[in-house]
């Protein structure tokens, strides 16, 4: 009873019930925008100018250095006041500014749809998104969105106005809403792994064509559906784009509750189910094991075209994990 309380209590002061999310409730997280930071870890490529830095030097809005003139260089940016002091003629180099357009990938699949403490996980990737969006909206880049399902899908280009984080909001609730409802409530269609990794393949060729050369993206999800061929395009995508990949799961998904006492547990991955037993040492190792290899896994993909990945859980406010580490600079 204690327990449930607790539990109630931690829902309650984070706006959720933990099973699907409302307006209010991804709006609440404006307050903590500035625990992001969305600096960009490398160079910018976009093509546009904008608010981030470029090694690209030229006539910008920030100056860089002063050199020795050159042939060629304008005389407009010769620096006087260096060149009497030197007696030898300088001219200004300037370092210009590059937009860096941000982009939200949310996988709303299935196995997305699953929690045992506190929160499903497609809740918890609404929330990080949340902060993301917002923390864009706060730098003044533009924000753009591409969420997903067996259903359907939701597609926002970059904008950069705070009225369109609102609608980017809305449309990202009423994805997660709808494919929760898909879940649980249709039993009409039913899928199997290859029609999942054929729907993520679609939704990351449509990306590549929506992410403009520069542009930060987030590939938010569990990554189940994620096949070789999606792998491709990901790469192909992160030699213009800076990729990040964020990794949403559940305790119960890393290790199976150590319950001391024997007892059968039916369990499923939307395809297939199976009886565990818990209680037993044996299983408890080997699907902690198992589950560990599966998480390496990724990592390990991803980390074939130099893409960083982090790890996140539903079990804990999205918050209290950010301050844990930044997603902007260490992901």
């Amino acid at each position: 009873m204690q327990m449930a309380n607790q539990i109630q209590q931690w829902l309650d002061k984070y706006q959720t019930n933990g099973v699907l999310v409302d307006l209010p409730e991804l709006i609440a997280y404006r307050n903590f925008a500035n625990r992001l930071n969305l600096s960009p870890s490398r160079d910018i490529a976009g093509a546009l100018s904008g608010s981030e830095r470029s090694k690209i030097k030229g006539r910008g809005m920030e100056f860089d250095e002063a050199r020795h003139y050159q042939p060629g260089d304008d005389i407009r940016a010769i620096d006087w006041r260096v060149t009497a002091r030197t007696g030898k003629t300088h001219t200004k180099v300037y370092r210009e500014e590059r937009e860096r357009p941000v982009f939200v990938m949310l996988d709303f699949m299935r196995s997305m749809h699953f929690g045992t403490e506190y929160l499903c996980k497609s809740v918890q990737a609404s929330h990080l998104a949340s902060f993301i969006i917002w923390n864009a909206v706060k730098r003044g880049d533009k924000i753009g969105g591409l969420f997903f399902s067996e259903l359907a899908d939701k597609e926002y280009k970059p904008k950069a106005q705070a009225k369109s984080a609102l609608a980017l909001l809305q449309g990202l609730l009423e994805a997660q809403n709808t494919a929760h409802e898909h879940v649980f409530k249709d039993k009409s269609k039913q899928l199997n792994q290859i029609d999942t990794q054929e729907i993520y393949l679609k939704n990351i060729q449509r990306l590549r064509y929506l992410a403009k050369p520069g542009s930060l993206v987030y590939l938010i999800g569990d990554f189940n559906a994620l096949s070789e061929p999606a792998l491709n395009v990901i790469g192909s995508i992160s030699r213009h784009c800076e990729i990040k990949a964020i990794v949403v799961s559940d305790p119960m998904e890393l290790s199976l509750p150590n319950t001391g006492v024997k007892q059968s547990l039916s369990i499923t991955d939307g395809f297939a189910r199976q009886q565990l037993q818990l209680g037993e040492s044996k299983t408890f190792e080997d699907y902690k094991i198992q589950q560990q290899a599966h998480f390496s896994q990724i990592k390990a993909q991803f980390s074939r075209y130099k893409i960083p990945t982090r790890s996140i859980t539903a079990s804990q406010p999205i918050e209290e994990q950010i301050n844990q580490f930044d997603l902007g600079v260490l992901l």
